[in-house]
């Protein structure tokens, strides 16, 4: 897996199969077995200490319902003072933290401060009874038609009620955190929430499954498709095994070596029911519900998270493949509706969950970011978010915005997010690639390109295995792309002072198409001056002068320009408006580097591939369906990027 995995040991978000394409069948299997239990590869260095300084039990915490979910307790021996409670969520397997092994989950920092640690099953799952809904929608305290009725709110509710009255040495203030799913959790956990619960830190957290993790924008992420296996069943009784192997390795038995021709030669998304997730409930939800309809709206966390009385401090990696939406927009619709919480946000040069474990240097697959940047948040951050604010005497003197901008790779500081004091920035498009810093161009002018789902855009540079979920592409370098003619390349000059690009990101295209739908892939990228030194930590054959990053990019599926409820097929040939909304951005592009802008409408295997021909259920599309497109994009077209504006004016309501 490479060195710098050996710390992973969170659980099955923390790790990406790409570099396994090569491991046997069952080697794969006892590695996935390691990753699932939470013990990939881990050196748990806080063994000795928990053994020294903890109790460990397991008890079960009865809910409103009757129904009882299973906790592993770590409690300090000394009895001499109250400590404050850490809860932890998971769907992942609290077991796994049993016998004094937590993989530095929390943080050294917060162990050794002295905390009483509680991980919990989540209902449904192992040794907690129930059943399990991955999306369970929250049910607004004045709904609740009887006492009995139950969300992931109310679960966690009666778990820091039962807890506060029976752990005898606590002080009577919990804490909250987790990353991933358990980072849901957390984030679920703060509409109507107990009144002892005082600091919440949801850590790249989902917060509407429609725009977020499983897909992007509606897109389905199909690099996502063998993470089915572990959310779409149900187990029978308690249990601390991993029940679900057997679904999983229908994909990784055979160990594919090329994950693009893997899944182009599998087809058409139906070809994914029939083979694979033909029993998986999960599945068969995305299969029925492919818009924004109800069933996705209930789901939608963001317009629960107000009259937010207690801290909230939301923290992401820019460079997340899978949660980038979340935290961003729970951050945001928490500053909305409830303006006088405390309410920080924290985003780093990290992947999925990077910040929980340490590598001495922080890269995210060839670029490098600095030294320590996980100890560093973990002691100067969290450690100071918590302790302030659930232990006596402590202050923390958080800013409202703890952001990296990784272009200059440095920390900063902002009182809110946007930032106001960066100005915006609008791109446009010109002739011969010319992208034009807010300076139009030729608005007239047209730029075409044939796309072909037969021969999509592969989304990393290198040959990949297949991917549980895709970590390194997100800094990958786009020169692959640029030099393909389904790609259109604009590019700047070469900078003579340094850019600052900072907030939220629209991409307001004007485009006309031959067929009846489209995707629209938006990228922007740093282009490295040719003279770029290379970086020590990379392979020889990574040449760093010219490097093309990828800084920032999203997927629109033309169908929903309009609404997201309410597809609609495009008249071939109209001119037509299609915003592309990105995620936020922090990054600094040098003095001598270009700013580079790509678009093209296939990013496979990442993305699943529209047809392009028009048709009610892309789940359900034939292979017939799938055809060739011509593309036309209008100088008219614009990026705009920051200011301190809110360029999506739709965060706390539902997306119709």
């Amino acid at each position: 897996m490479g060195a710098h995995h050996k710390n992973i040991v969170v659980g099955l978000p923390y790790l990406y199969f790409s570099g396994c394409r090569n491991l046997t069948a069952m080697k794969f299997l006892t590695l996935l077995v390691l990753v699932c239990s939470g013990a990939a590869f881990a050196q748990n260095a806080d063994s000795v200490y928990l053994r020294t300084h903890y109790d460990l039990a397991e008890v079960q915490i009865p809910m409103r319902d009757g129904i009882k979910l299973f906790a592993v307790v770590y409690t300090p021996k000394d009895q001499s003072q109250k400590y404050p409670i850490l809860l932890n969520r998971t769907c992942y397997n609290a077991s796994n933290y049993s016998n004094y092994k937590t993989g530095g989950y929390p943080s050294r920092f917060l162990i050794q401060d002295k905390y009483i640690l509680v991980f919990q099953d989540v209902r449904g799952r192992y040794m907690s009874e129930g059943t399990f809904d991955n999306m369970r929608p929250n049910i607004p305290g004045n709904d609740r038609k009887n006492k009995k009725d139950i969300d992931e709110s109310s679960d966690t509710w009666d778990t820091i009620d039962w807890l506060t009255k029976n752990l005898k040495s606590n002080n009577g203030r919990v804490g909250m955190y987790g990353i991933s799913y358990p980072g849901f959790y957390t984030a679920a956990a703060i509409p109507d929430a107990h009144p002892a619960l005082k600091a919440s830190s949801p850590q790249a957290p989902i917060s509407d499954f429609w725009f977020d993790d499983f897909h992007h924008n509606g897109a389905y992420l199909q690099s996502y498709t063998a993470a089915f296996g572990v959310f779409g069943y149900q187990k029978e009784g308690q249990t601390k095994q991993d029940w679900f192997m057997d679904k999983i390795m229908r994909f990784y038995k055979d160990a594919p070596k090329d994950g693009y021709d893997f899944n182009l030669d599998l087809g058409p998304l139906k070809n994914v029911t029939e083979k694979y997730h033909h029993d998986n409930f999960f599945w068969q939800q995305i299969i029925d519900h492919p818009n924004y309809d109800d069933f996705w709206q209930k789901r939608n966390l963001l317009p629960h998270l107000k009259n937010v009385k207690h801290a909230v401090m939301t923290v992401g990696g820019w460079y997340d493949a899978e949660d980038l939406y979340g935290p961003l927009n729970i951050y945001k619709s928490i500053e909305a509706s409830s303006p006088a919480a405390q309410n920080t946000i924290v985003m780093g040069p990290w992947s999925h969950g990077d910040w929980a474990r340490e590598t001495g240097f922080q890269a995210v697959n060839h670029i490098y970011f600095g030294d320590s940047l996980s100890t560093f948040y973990q002691r100067e951050i969290e450690r100071k978010f918590f302790n302030s604010l659930l232990k006596d005497n402590v202050s923390a003197n958080m800013p409202e915005a703890y952001m990296f901008d990784c272009g200059l790779k440095t920390w900063r500081q902002f009182a809110e997010w946007p930032p106001k004091g960066i100005p915006p920035v609008k791109l446009y498009f010109g002739e011969n690639g010319k992208l034009s810093v807010n300076q139009p161009l030729k608005p007239d002018a047209t730029f075409e390109y044939v796309s072909d789902p037969a021969k999509p855009v592969p989304y990393v540079s290198q040959t990949e295995g297949l991917t549980f979920t895709p970590r390194r592409f997100m800094t990958d370098d786009q020169r692959h792309a640029a030099s393909r003619p389904d790609v259109i390349t604009f590019e700047t000059e070469a900078l003579t002072d340094d850019v600052t690009l900072a907030g939220e990101i629209m991409a307001k295209l004007k485009v006309a198409i031959s067929s009846t739908d489209a995707d629209f892939i938006v990228k922007l990228i740093d282009v490295y001056p040719n003279d770029h030194p290379s970086y020590k930590h990379n392979p020889n054959n990574i040449i760093m002068g010219g490097y093309q990053q990828l800084v920032r990019h999203e997927v629109f599926r033309g169908r929903w320009r309009n609404s997201f409820e309410k597809p609609e097929p495009f008249k071939p040939g109209e001119v037509t408006d299609v915003n592309v909304t990105l995620q936020d951005i922090l990054h600094t592009f040098k003095k001598g580097h270009k700013i580079m802008v790509q678009i093209h409408s296939t990013w496979f295997p990442y993305i699943d591939r529209n047809p392009q021909k028009y048709v009610d259920n892309i789940y359900k599309a034939n292979a017939e369906d799938f055809v060739k497109a011509t593309i036309k994009v209008y100088g008219s077209s614009v990026v705009e990027i920051g200011g301190g504006e809110k360029l999506n004016t739709k965060i706390d309501t539902f997306k119709k």
